[in-house]
């Protein structure tokens, strides 16, 4: 059963833990930059995709993320809090990652097939999800990248066109798609195309957003609370990795305790 009242929060299972990294990236003011091979807790990912031909669909067990304990059968899993903060002023990102594929040569033209089905991890109630460009290397030039997809209503040959991610893109550095029209999210990646550049690597990502948290100055904690945290389901299996848009030029430390209700 869902998690409906205050009531149903209180009696309902909780699991308990964080994302707190303990190393910093580079970055530039203001723009998303991926922390999820930073050392930390849980430890470093790796940063490259593993598949180029089909992508994967990655979980708690995926290395990089933190581990999510079984719900009990028939629960439903929901974001209820999360204490934050950084050393550095930033916005933090919480998402669910429910694909990548890569990584991709800087002038990579590939179709996919054979794409694993990550619908067991969007609600029916909530079809949105993101594309994301993230570089697995630093590129030499100016990139460019077009995504062909399938939209949350399963309308396939859908494009973002090719757009221009506006500068070189170093480590780590990530870069939004547009969905075409009213798309509002990705179910499936069919074809992956870059150019322009002469170096770099890269990953595609789908994501789910889950929180968003500002940090207004370095050390600032705050609380998103079950109300703040706007009743997100969660996946026993959801990959949970945070996105940090620092004001300057490093990616701080951030640290996120994370709670998740089910019942």
């Amino acid at each position: 059963m869902a998690i409906l009242s205050v009531n149903d929060y209180m009696s309902a299972g909780k699991d308990e833990f964080s994302i707190t990294k303990t190393a910093t990236r580079t970055s530039v003011a203001a723009v998303p930059f991926s922390v999820f091979d930073l050392a930390g807790q849980p430890g470093a990912g790796t940063l490259a995709g593993s598949s180029t031909a089909a992508g994967v669909v990655p979980t708690d067990a995926t290395p990089g993320c933190p581990l999510i304990n079984a719900f009990a059968g028939g629960a439903e899993g929901m974001l209820t809090k999360i204490d934050y903060s950084s050393s550095v002023a930033c916005t933090i990102t919480l998402y669910d990652l429910l694909f990548k594929a890569g990584a991709y040569a800087f002038n990579a033209n590939t179709a996919l097939a054979g794409q694993p089905s990550f619908a067991g991890r969007i609600p029916a109630d909530d079809l949105a999800s993101e594309l994301w460009i993230e570089a697995v290397t630093a590129f030499t030039g100016t990139p460019s990248f077009a995504v062909t997809y399938t939209n949350e209503l399963g309308v396939a040959g859908k494009t973002t066109g090719t757009i221009s991610a506006g500068a070189a893109l170093t480590l780590g550095r990530m870069f939004r798609m547009p969905l075409d029209g009213q798309d509002r999210g990705v179910s499936v990646v069919q074809n992956v195309a870059g150019s322009v550049a002469t170096v770099g690597t890269f990953n595609v990502l789908v994501m789910r957003r889950l929180a968003r948290m500002r940090v207004p100055v370095a050390g600032f904690a705050d609380t998103l609370d079950l109300i703040r945290c706007g009743r997100k389901r969660v996946y026993a299996d959801s990959a949970l990795v945070a996105v940090v848009a620092a004001d300057s030029t490093s990616t701080g430390l951030p640290d996120l305790a994370i709670q998740i209700a089910n019942k």
